[in-house]
């Protein structure tokens, strides 16, 4: 067989394994809310900042997901595996983003933990002189996050086909006289040979 031919066959068995397993795997739906620090009128607004990456962290913590389990629906254990937080170093924002294979679900998970946190975070305001707001609720999501069976078909072909590359690289090379006699190797030549040529 040519050597492409294992390129080949690489390819097509990547493909069909990473199409079957795009096809076979549930689709994933994910939703995010977000809220807003807003710092007290006698407080620095730079505290809001700070207060918002602290709020982040603490976000997916048991004392915040204990009280979102109720409105979710959920048990915490699903909340704890399923919602991501992520605050940025510039705006006094946390994003809440919430992972499920029900579209609606994933939406009440990510309200539920921002209401949860928004909660928690008035209660400790009087000491913090800073409040969360909702800045925006998560909406149902329409397409699933999770790649499609196509993407999964391409990235499964290209790793076949780099399998089998390589394999073919690594494959034992025959040399040129392994069907034939052996070449002959000349004899070195005497001193008197060499003396006579002269």
């Amino acid at each position: 067989m040519p050597p492409w031919s294992l390129l080949v066959a690489g390819a097509l068995a990547g493909g069909l394994l990473g199409g079957g397993y795009g096809l076979a795997r549930t689709p994933a739906y994910t939703a995010t809310s977000y809220v807003v620090a807003v710092p007290a009128k006698d407080s620095d607004p730079a505290s809001a900042l700070g207060f918002a990456q602290a709020y982040g962290r603490v976000a997916t913590q048991l004392a915040v997901l204990g009280d979102a389990q109720v409105w979710a629906g959920v048990p915490v254990a699903t909340l704890k595996e399923s919602v991501r937080t992520a605050t940025s170093p510039d705006a006094p924002m946390v994003a809440v983003t919430a992972t499920s294979a029900r579209p609606d679900l994933a939406a009440d998970m990510a309200n539920a933990v921002s209401r949860a946190l928004t909660r928690h975070a008035g209660t400790a305001s009087g000491a913090t002189h800073v409040k969360l707001r909702q800045f925006a609720r998560a909406t149902e999501p329409t397409e699933p996050s999770s790649a499609s069976a196509a993407v999964t078909g391409l990235v499964g072909a290209s790793a076949g086909g780099l399998l089998a590359g390589l394999a073919l690289l690594a494959r034992p090379r025959r040399s040129a006289g392994a069907h034939g006699r052996p070449a002959a190797v000349p004899a070195p030549a005497s001193a008197t040979d060499v003396r006579g040529q002269l």
